[in-house]
């Protein structure tokens, strides 16, 4: 039987790469310089490169199990992620700050109906959603809420980090929080001025965070 995933990988080879090849050997010799770090679930439906119309160079990009952000002080231990924005703040300085939830997330309905007692790392990791959750039925209604509030955490979680709010109140960097609706194709952007999360397709702007400033627009050399 065929491997499809070396299948894809040699198609990648021949086909993808010597289309792009000036492309990567422009990023070996100047490196990457993303100005967008996205914190994203893990859900195998998202796809940042197809939301954002984007490639390589564009984006730095963390994963997790529901696009979580763990407390800067440690008490969950040594994490990637956490790692992670470290470095996509101090050594690549990227401008703007993604967290980006979605609809029937796994995550969270795990958080509400437990994991096997096995999964010892997922049950201590999804108690970070804890304060997002509503002690309400698990309705579809009431899920999606606690998703978009979740998002809402990761952004305040971020605002404990020293260096995450240095440069937000120094307007050199913005935090963005998304909801993408799996079902309709749609990212909503939530604006903290509004209160509430907008549809992309009619938002003006690509979300606002904590903090922000509505006269910052993401370019680290815009500063009035």
């Amino acid at each position: 039987m065929p491997d499809e995933l070396l299948e894809r990988l040699r198609k990648f080879r021949t086909e993808y790469f010597p289309a792009h090849r000036q492309e990567f050997t422009s990023l070996i010799q100047n490196g990457q310089t993303p100005k967008t770090l996205f914190l994203g679930c893990s859900d195998s439906r998202i796809v940042p490169y197809l939301l954002t119309g984007t490639g390589p160079g564009d984006l730095f990009i963390l994963r997790n199990v529901g696009a979580i952000v763990p407390p800067y002080d440690g008490s969950y231990g040594i994490h990637g992620t956490a790692a992670g924005i470290e470095f996509a703040v101090m050594q690549l300085k990227v401008s703007r700050i993604v967290v980006c939830g979605h609809s029937h997330c796994g995550a969270v309905r795990s958080a509400y109906e437990g994991v096997p007692k096995e999964a010892i790392n997922l049950n201590a990791w999804l108690e970070l959603i804890d304060e997002a959750l509503l002690p309400v039925c698990q309705t579809p209604e009431a899920l999606r809420r606690v998703e978009q509030r979740s998002v809402i955490l990761q952004l305040e979680r971020l605002m404990e980090y020293p260096m995450v709010r240095s440069q937000v109140e120094n307007k050199q960097l913005t935090l963005h929080g998304w909801y993408y609706v799996i079902e309709e194709g749609e990212v909503q952007v939530f604006d903290v001025t509004e209160g509430k999360f907008i549809p992309a397709h009619y938002a003006d702007n690509c979300g606002t965070g904590p903090y922000a400033d509505d006269h910052f627009d993401g370019d680290p050399n815009h500063v009035e």
